[in-house]
């Protein structure tokens, strides 16, 4: 297959191009070529930025899965130049979408966020990431029709990734683990390569790609069961005691994504092989916000 990745040199997007080339894909990737030039040399690379993807006015691809759309101008520029010239786009979006907070076991069906009245689309605030991602699925519905789908993450965890880095370094530095969430805070997240392997997959319309819900007590053993005798576990931190943006969003219903093929796997393999990584002298990056 032709694959067209946006993106694909950092985080999530590293795991979605060696899952495509694992697979045998025909990579192009689009990007500025300026986060982490030297990965996967054997590729095709057309540079570019989002606000002038004018590179991408030459070509046709099977597939194009954007990983870098978080502006509604950017992903409105790209759909428009590949409309006519990809078989089916794939739009990285999150949670941030639902609207109600509270509710558990919601669908992909439930209510989404408003786009705020006069607010820019070529701006990126943590207030209009939402919102954002709501609009940019909208438009490309309205651009590909049932050539398109959404795919919906919260935490995603994995080499490269941010999220719980400080669970896989204390582990990997035999240090106490720390939760400032209580330990009854239900939690959901997805293996970074199970999500990779979910985007490959041509599906369409909106899909919740969480794992199962777990309390962040549960996943703590989970994770504090992957290493000989781990340090105790610090539930009060020094910082604030925080809730996880309410309990319904990360007791999402993922069955819809099951039925089409996501397979996440066990938290203690995830656990195991961050460990690793973060021992074969890896650092995690910052968490983006």
């Amino acid at each position: 297959m032709r694959l067209l990745i946006l993106g694909g040199t950092k985080n999530l997007g590293r795991h979605v191009v060696e899952a495509a080339l694992r697979d045998g894909h025909e990579v192009t990737l689009f990007n500025r070529g300026t986060t982490n030039p030297s990965l996967f040399p054997e590729v095709r690379r057309l540079l570019g930025d989002r606000a002038d993807p004018s590179a991408l006015a030459v070509g046709e691809w099977d597939r194009a899965i954007d990983m870098s759309g978080f502006l509604v101008r950017d992903v409105r520029l790209s759909a428009g130049l590949l409309r006519d010239r990809v078989g089916h786009y794939t739009y990285m979006s999150s949670i941030a979408v639902y609207a109600d907070k509270t509710t558990p076991g919601q669908d992909e069906f439930g209510p989404l966020v408003p786009w705020p009245v006069d607010a820019p689309d070529n701006e990126f605030t943590m207030d209009l990431y939402g919102p954002a991602k709501v609009r940019c699925e909208s438009l490309l519905t309205a651009t590909f029709g049932d050539r398109t789908s959404a795919v919906r993450s919260g935490f995603v965890v994995g080499p490269y990734n941010p999220d719980f880095g400080n669970w896989g370094t204390a582990l990997a530095q035999g240090t106490r683990m720390e939760c400032a969430a209580g330990a009854g805070q239900p939690i959901q997240y997805v293996d970074a390569r199970d999500l990779a392997d979910f985007l490959l997959l041509e599906v369409s319309g909106p899909f919740n790609v969480v794992g199962p819900t777990r309390s962040m007590a549960e996943l703590a053993a989970a994770w504090r069961s992957v290493v000989p005798d781990p340090a105790p576990m610090d539930w009060e931190p020094a910082v604030d005691r925080f809730h996880l943006d309410d309990e319904g969003i990360f007791r999402l219903d993922n069955s819809r994504a099951l039925a089409a093929g996501f397979r996440p796997r066990p938290d203690a393999e995830t656990a195991r092989d961050y460990v690793a990584w973060v021992q074969d002298g890896n650092t995690p990056p910052d968490p983006p916000h």
